[in-house]
């Protein structure tokens, strides 16, 4: 199963289109060198990019393609609505924002990145998001950061509105914040769990049970994690500005973590790395 994956490997997504089962996250790259960086990443066989308008670092994604010698058609790119941009109007101006600033004509995939504004505010956004994968501004849409409460007050509306489907789900997701409910609900439903800062902001590097596994299969422990989100059926997207990173975190392809190695990573921890706006109660 998962060790016959390798860089090029996709997943199926609701929507009919696939996605690269490895990603290359631009959290808190700084524009300057984001250019740069992707570039990086796409000449070391990366395929998949995920930005956010909040990163403002859209247009240099698209730059990189370009500058890598890539047709736009050939790399999967993610942004995601303003977290602040809540309701209709003001999701709707996020998304043609992030179209013209990017300068492309279509994303793979938007996602809400946050449940911010409430109730109505997310069925406004959800709406704006429904209509610009209609419009072909995306291709495949989803939610991020979303509690389990958000999801099926969601799914509620999606029901009675027939406006779009959830297709991915993206969250901090690692050995020490697993999630099992919400992977659960999203894997019922065949939604893509993407998993981001899955190195856990490289905050538990130095665990025991992280070391030892490392050392069994001399793997580094960043490539120990990713290789466990693959496992876990995720859609892992690591971070870095470094080249020698950037190749080491798509090195994951040649090894398999055994059933004891899963079983040893598997904690009921919940020690979000970053912030955490599932448990956001309105």
């Amino acid at each position: 199963m998962a060790a016959k994956l390798s860089l090029t490997s996709t997943q199926n997504i609701l929507s009919g289109y696939t996605i690269p089962v490895l990603g290359y996250g631009l959290y808190q790259v700084p524009g300057e060198i984001a250019e740069d960086v992707t570039e990086r990443a796409l000449k070391a066989g990366y395929r998949h990019i995920d930005s956010a308008a909040v990163y403002r670092n859209e247009r240099e994604c698209v730059s990189a393609i370009e500058k890598a010698g890539l047709k736009r058609s050939d790399v999967f790119l993610t942004t995601k609505v303003l977290p602040q941009a809540t309701g209709y109007e003001a999701a709707k101006r996020s998304i043609e924002d992030s179209l013209k600033k990017a300068e492309t004509e279509y994303f793979d995939l938007i996602l809400l990145h946050a449940p911010f504004g409430g109730k109505e505010g997310r069925r406004g956004a959800w709406r704006a998001l429904a209509e610009a994968q209609k419009a072909g501004m995306a291709r495949s849409i989803g939610v991020s950061n979303f509690g389990l409460h958000h999801l099926e007050e969601l799914e509620d509306y999606i029901k009675s509105s027939g406006e779009g489907r959830i297709e991915v789900g993206q969250y901090e997701l690692h050995p020490w914040l697993g999630r099992a409910d919400l992977v659960d609900w999203l894997h019922k439903r065949g939604v893509v769990i993407e998993a981001y800062s899955p190195l856990a902001r490289g905050t538990r590097m130095d665990e025991p049970v992280l070391r030892a596994i490392s050392e069994k299969h001399k793997k580094s422990p960043a490539q120990v994690l990713i290789r466990w989100s693959l496992q876990k059926g995720f859609v892992p997207l690591p971070k870095s500005a470094t080249l020698e990173r950037i190749l080491e975190n798509a090195n994951v392809f040649d090894f398999e973590l055994d059933e004891d190695d899963m079983q040893s990573l598997h904690t009921d921890e919940y020690a979000p790395s970053t912030w955490d706006p599932t448990v956001q109660q309105d």
